[in-house]
């Protein structure tokens, strides 16, 4: 048992049914089963993206950030990335689209130790935003990510 899975409940939080695992209809949540730790995914990912000439905007270590303050949560890191040539002809053709891009990708540690990665699926972002099918291929590389950081 991890450490953060004991300080939870002391802290008189309960866990939420989404800390042991994927649960289903997350809003076209999309969550892939790592081989890997989170470090070790979070690498693998950050190496596809610099193979295909993709900028890591930013990576956001949740867990780190939650040590700061003296509380303790599974590892948890997030990654922000795109590629403009990519994105911007999609904010064009549907301008709210911006708010789900730049691209993310979570990299998490379920209640049992199982790494995920879970990312907003292309079509749902399609239908969300009213995106023509022909910007479909714009974002369909965070599957391929997804599933070569999981691999």
């Amino acid at each position: 048992m991890k450490i953060w899975q004991l300080a939870i409940p002391l802290m008189g939080l309960a866990l939420p049914a989404a800390a042991t695992g994927p649960a289903e209809g997350k809003n076209g949540i999309i969550d892939v089963p790592s081989n890997h730790s989170v470090d070790e995914t979070v690498e693998r990912a950050k190496s596809v993206l610099e193979s295909k000439g993709i900028t890591l905007f930013a990576l956001v270590d949740h867990s780190g950030e939650a040590a700061k303050v003296g509380m303790k949560m599974p590892p948890t890191k997030l990654l922000i990335f795109g590629n403009p040539k990519g994105g911007t002809p999609l904010m064009l053709a549907a301008p709210s689209v911006a708010i789900d891009l730049p691209l993310k990708l979570l990299v998490w540690e379920d209640i049992q130790g199982k790494v995920w990665v879970s990312y907003n699926s292309p079509e749902y972002l399609q239908e969300r935003h009213g995106l023509p099918e022909d910007l479909l291929k714009n974002i369909t590389v965070v599957e391929t990510l997804a599933t070569k950081a999981a691999e």
